[in-house]
């Protein structure tokens, strides 16, 4: 399963994407992403709150783990 796949077939709380515990969760099936590039993908992206809730949307995580995990950054996308 590639990674698009596994973000959008995450069973998340809210239909509009993934809060924190969520996104812990499904960062394990990625043990080798580079959480500061991981970081930096998401830094000025546009969320939500629900409850008290960050929610971050679906695409965003999805570009972020891939920057995690190909080494890239914003700059070099």
């Amino acid at each position: 399963m590639n990674t698009r796949e596994k973000v959008t077939a995450f069973k998340t709380k809210h239909n509009n994407g993934f809060i924190q515990t969520e996104i812990d969760m499904l960062l394990k099936d990625y043990p080798d992403i580079d959480m500061d590039k991981f970081h930096m993908a998401l830094l000025g992206v546009t969320c939500l709150e629900i409850d008290n809730e960050t929610i971050f949307y679906h695409c965003d995580i999805i570009y972020a783990i891939r920057c995690g995990i190909e080494n890239k950054s914003l700059s070099n996308k």
